[in-house]
């Protein structure tokens, strides 16, 4: 049995075969050729031959045990369920802290992957957007140029409170189609009814923009609980003669 000494490290053992090659070759170049011709005669394959052959194939064997991931070493480990489930009772645990509503979103997130964990009760958008309808209210849809008016509740991916309009002391009151909401919230509130009540998960591609000079720091999933109170036709007014407004009622 070959032993390799404890203090050997892989760069020894690999000078050591560059080192046994070269013995091996300088011993073949000095072989006796008139051995080697009386083996080619025979057929066979002269006992030296078979000893250069058991030694390689010993090398071969011994690299082998000692370096088996050498090849996979590049290699990304992918993520197991138990890493998933870790990442989900995590995230449960620090929305609880929060205090974060009933029936609230799980995320498990990895760097910038993010999997959204929710009841079979919320619906998903082409968009990527996610909603649930806890009441679906009564009338019609608000249209472009027409104001809503609507409270709500923001939090964050952990379930922290991060903006509401119950707070302030009255609702808000946004005109449709004007860019003045996030596009996810926007798209959130299109086909509600006033009376309705609805959780809106907007993804960050639907969210809203990210710097220094905004409220979000970085990309992550919001959500939104919004209840709207009523749906309001608006029309120009013209207070001066380079100066005109809206007027909802």
């Amino acid at each position: 049995m070959l032993m390799i000494p404890s203090s050997f490290k892989p760069s020894s053992l690999l000078r050591i075969h560059l080192i046994q090659n070269k013995q091996i070759i300088q011993c073949c170049s000095s072989h006796d050729l008139r051995h080697d011709r009386s083996g080619a005669k025979s057929g066979g394959m002269s006992r030296y031959e078979e000893n250069v052959n058991r030694r390689l194939l010993l090398f071969l064997s011994v690299t082998t045990s000692l370096f088996p991931t050498l090849s996979s070493s590049g290699k990304t480990k992918s993520k197991s369920q138990f890493d998933e489930r870790r990442l989900l009772e995590q995230n449960k645990r620090i929305q609880k802290e929060n205090n974060a509503p009933e029936d609230f979103p799980s995320f498990i997130r990895e760097g910038f992957q993010v999997q959204v964990v929710t009841p079979e009760n919320y619906t998903k958008c082409d968009s990527g957007l996610i909603y649930r309808d806890f009441v679906v209210g009564e009338g019609d849809f608000p249209q472009a140029g027409q104001q809503v008016m609507f409270h709500y509740v923001g939090y964050n991916e952990s379930g922290r409170r991060i903006d509401s309009s119950y707070t302030q002391g009255s609702p808000a009151r946004i005109r449709m189609g004007t860019n003045a909401l996030v596009p996810g919230f926007e798209e959130g509130i299109r086909d509600m009814k006033p009376g309705g009540k609805r959780r809106i998960i907007i993804p960050p591609e639907l969210g809203p923009p990210v710097g220094p000079s905004t409220f979000f720091s970085s990309k992550q999933f919001e959500v939104f609980d919004v209840e709207l109170l009523s749906i309001q036709n608006c029309r120009r007014r013209t207070v001066l003669a380079f100066y005109s407004d809206f007027v909802c009622e």
